[in-house]
């Protein structure tokens, strides 16, 4: 399970400033995105495996991200998928993900969100995941639980589904766009759905582990995560009452994450662990 209650928390004003300018640059990154996508989008680039695709759309959006926050904080350093690594002073770190989803956004599926998380001294503290399609944001500071907000209501506490036996559970994955790897995933699929109620591809790992936070999944896990896929919608998942983990004893990494409800965590990630989903 992951435990981050040794670390320092950041002062309240700290925590309050990382939220406001979190929310605020993605809101405006969601905007871009949602409003200024080209009826022609097209492949920009490619990462992994020639179906793992950047648009221009995420090079925009994650130029706007951290433009903004550059001028506000400009001590801070940044991780970002499409920018890679820049240092900073301030010890706040901001962890980007400027369009998780981006098949589903090619495709105009809605199943897209914006993931910013600020990291201090290497620890999550805050966090929103913007999912503009939905019309909905997550948030979460470290101690000050998650909320869901929606325009013109106010922020809704979000908490996740009581925990079901494993065989009534619904559980979300996700799939790598490398060909052997994915290979590994579906076998692993195979075996876990007669064990469970069903499972769910979203084509988000932010939308899913706030859908965990929530109570639209009872469960997530995913292999091949990098640290923009997970930050934001770990810490929400946490912050909301789920807990998250990696293998079991470890946090969640690139080998594996799951996210579930108490009762569900308890008997998936053993059973996960059980099946290799850590190894192709």
């Amino acid at each position: 399970m992951s435990d981050r209650a040794g670390a320092d928390a950041p002062t309240p004003q700290l925590a309050a400033e990382l939220l406001a300018l979190a929310q605020e640059a993605a809101a405006r990154a969601g905007r871009l995105l949602r409003d200024g996508r080209p009826a022609d989008l097209g492949v920009a680039a490619t990462k992994s495996s020639p179906i793992d695709i950047v648009t221009e759309m995420d090079v925009a959006a994650e130029k706007l991200i951290t433009g903004f926050l550059s001028e506000r904080r400009p001590g801070d350093g940044f991780l970002g998928e499409e920018g890679g690594v820049s240092g900073g002073s301030s010890g706040v770190r901001w962890v980007i993900d400027p369009l998780d989803g981006t098949v589903n956004y090619l495709y105009g599926l809605p199943q897209w969100a914006v993931s910013i998380a600020a990291e201090l001294d290497g620890e999550v503290v805050a966090a929103v995941v913007e999912a503009p399609m939905r019309r909905e944001t997550y948030r979460a500071v470290r101690g000050g639980g998650a909320e869901r907000l929606t325009p013109g209501a106010a922020p809704e506490p979000m908490r996740p589904r009581p925990s079901p036996p494993l065989d009534q559970a619904l559980i979300g994955t996700g799939f790598n766009y490398v060909a052997a790897v994915r290979a590994a995933q579906a076998s692993v699929a195979h075996r876990l759905i007669p064990r469970v109620r069903d499972i769910r591809r979203s084509g988000s790992a932010a939308i899913d582990l706030c859908d965990v936070a929530g109570g639209r999944l009872d469960g997530y896990y995913e292999r091949g995560l990098a640290p923009w896929d997970l930050a934001a919608g770990d810490l929400i998942a946490r912050e909301a009452g789920a807990l998250t983990g990696g293998r079991t004893g470890r946090r969640p990494d690139g080998d594996l994450t799951v996210a579930a409800s108490p009762g569900v965590f308890a008997v998936l990630q053993p059973l996960l662990d059980e099946l290799g989903a850590w190894h192709d």
